[in-house]
């Protein structure tokens, strides 16, 4: 919750629908679990420059997370994941790209700040 956008209730879908995130071995495996990483299309020398997000992952966890970054957009924060919607929104990126790669951004973020604190914790005995 110490995230801006995220309240009481989104707070606890994004826990229930994430789970333990110790078991994410690396920012990149928390991005393509909720299905906001960008797609790969590429074969051989062929390498497509525009593709879709993979859109795997729990869909409600995909709502939770535009519910997010509409908050985000809504209350305009001097917060880092806002900052980087608004200028994927100023360069004239579509809506649904620039609130994926809010999502991702929001999700590197998350995860980062989610390790940091179960790292300042002491170890169990």
């Amino acid at each position: 919750m110490a995230m801006k956008g995220v309240g009481s209730s989104l707070a606890s879908q994004l826990m229930a629908k994430i789970g333990d995130v110790t078991r994410f071995t690396h920012k990149s495996t928390i991005t393509a679990f909720a299905g906001v990483d960008p797609g790969v299309n590429d074969s051989g020398y062929y390498s497509q420059k525009c593709v879709h997000a993979s859109k795997h992952g729990p869909p409600v966890l995909s709502k939770t997370l535009f519910q997010v970054m509409d908050v985000l957009v809504k209350t305009k924060p001097d917060a880092p994941v806002y900052l980087f919607i608004d200028k994927q929104r100023a360069e004239g990126k579509p809506y649904y790209v620039y609130m994926t790669a809010g999502a991702n951004k929001f999700f590197r973020v998350y995860y980062g700040r989610v390790k940091e604190y179960l790292s300042a914790l002491p170890a169990l005995e």
